[in-house]
Order: C-alpha cells, then structure tokens, then sequence
C-alpha cells in the first residue's frame, strides 16, 4: 500500500462544480513494485489497483500502438466509477507533414478511444520538437477536432513543444477552437502557462528521488495552491506566460500528471497533490 506523508496547509476548497484530478503516466513499472503497489500484487490487477489510488492516469503508450475499441473497454471496466484516462493521441496522427489532413487517420483513432465511455478525460495532442508553428496547418489541424464521436463527449489538450508557439496568435488559436494547451514544466521544452481552453492540463517533470512524495514539501503546497487558482477560474501569475493572464468566471476541471524525472516517485506525488487539494 502506498503511504505518503503530506503537510496540510490552510489551502482553500476548490469549487464543487470542478474537479482536480492527479495522476501518472501509465500503470506499468517494474520499480512501482514494493513501491506504489504491494509486492504480492497480480500483475494484471495493476490498472484496478492503480485507479484506486489515483483519479486519472495518462495513457502514453497509445503513442506508439493505438488499440482496437475492446481494449479500451476492457481498461475502463478495470476502472471505478469517476475515475478517467486521458490518452495519448498516436504519432502517425501529430507526425503527419501536414496536420490538416490527417482527418481519416484521426477518426481511425477516435474509433476506438470511444471504447472508454464516460471513463475517456482529455485526448492528448503531442506534437514533435521540430514542428514550428504554422498558423495556416495549425487552424486546419483544431478544426479538424471534434466535440463528440460516436456520442462520446471529446476535450483536446496541444502540447506545444517548439519555441515558434509562445505567440499570441497560437493563444487566440486555440482559444478560438476550446483547445487547452498544455503547460509542460520541462527545461526541455516551452514551458508557459496561458490558459487556452474549458480545462487545465498540466505535466510536471521534476520530480526527485530524494523525495518520498516526488517532490519538498513546499514545491508541492506551491501546485496545489494553482491547482485550486486554476480551478477557481484562475491564472497563477507566478507561472510564464505569453499573453495576459486569462482568468474566468466559470470553475474549470483540473488534470495533472507527474511524468519522467523520477518516475518510480510520480504516483506518490499524484496522491500527495491530491490530498493537499481536498481530492484524496
């Protein structure tokens, strides 16, 4: 069982009409044993008990091999009411030359992520390193996104990762089509944090071995006062920014994700932030 030590600082509750959810990168690693999950635990029971430790899990691996729809329910029925994935969008989509005309691959895609249900969070777009921003196949691209499939409800989250795209003309983009674009705590990558959809997607990369919980206790107080900001209808100053801050009137759901750096740490981490914003 995973046991995680938190202070519990006076942090303020975050609206009920949004959710903040946390969680890692996938559900299997061979150093989470004895770790994250019991020594004595059956391999293929890792999803169920790892879903009920967290309340999302980011599932990276459709990056590389999209599974048929019976797959994707067979993860959601491992799953407890409440709980949600968000999935990796596959790169013979997001490495296409032209993203604007990868419409049929991405309805091959969406056919079987509907597999999930009401289990399916945020689908996660995340483009390569060397792809700058190109206005024209970038609005081609968001169009192409659709609100539903299949009847299933669909959020899309852009992650960003050339400096080309931390320009306002990307911000008003993506706020046009209710994209979010996901902040990336990476020395790696863009990091900025404007707030460019209905929801917020965060993906924090520095996590420590050092730590029990991932990350000092004051790091991790630190996120899970903007977790609440940005659950209120807030945008944390503190964080960079290309635009203005983009605060609003509605209560937003939250999704975090510890991802790399420490990666046997990472769910520790999901369930220390979960605490500290009153959703354990």
């Amino acid at each position: 069982m995973l046991l995680v030590t938190t202070r519990t600082p006076r942090l303020p509750r975050p609206p009920a009409s949004a959710r903040i959810r946390t969680g890692m990168g996938g559900w299997t690693f061979a150093p989470w044993r004895g770790v994250f999950y019991p020594e004595a635990l059956v391999q293929k029971h890792e999803l169920e008990y790892a879903s009920r430790q967290v309340s999302t899990i980011e599932i990276n691996g459709t990056y590389y091999r999209s599974p048929g729809i019976d797959t994707y329910r067979k993860w959601a029925a491992e799953t407890p009411d409440g709980f949600v994935f968000s999935v990796k969008a596959p790169r013979y989509i997001v490495q296409t030359k032209r993203l604007s005309t990868s419409g049929d691959r991405m309805v091959k895609f969406l056919d079987g992520v509907v597999g999930l249900g009401d289990r399916l969070g945020p689908i996660l777009w995340q483009l390569l390193p060397t792809r700058r921003f190109d206005a024209d196949d970038m609005a081609g691209f968001l169009a192409l996104l659709p609100a539903k499939h299949d009847g299933v409800a669909l959020r899309h989250a852009v992650e960003v990762r050339h400096d080309s795209f931390m320009d306002e003309r990307w911000l008003a983009l993506a706020r046009e089509h209710g994209v979010a674009t996901v902040f990336t705590d990476s020395p790696d990558h863009p990091s900025f944090a404007d707030i460019t959809g209905p929801f917020v997607y965060a993906r924090l990369m520095r996590s420590r071995t050092t730590q029990a919980g991932g990350y000092p206790p004051k790091e991790r107080d630190a996120w899970a006062t903007r977790a609440i900001a940005w659950a209120s209808g807030g945008d944390p100053e503190d964080l960079p920014h290309v635009g203005a801050p983009h605060t609003a009137k509605a209560a937003r759901d939250v999704f975090v994700y510890f991802i790399s750096a420490a990666k046997e740490r990472n769910p520790a981490a999901a369930v220390a932030l979960a605490k500290l914003t009153n959703h354990a």
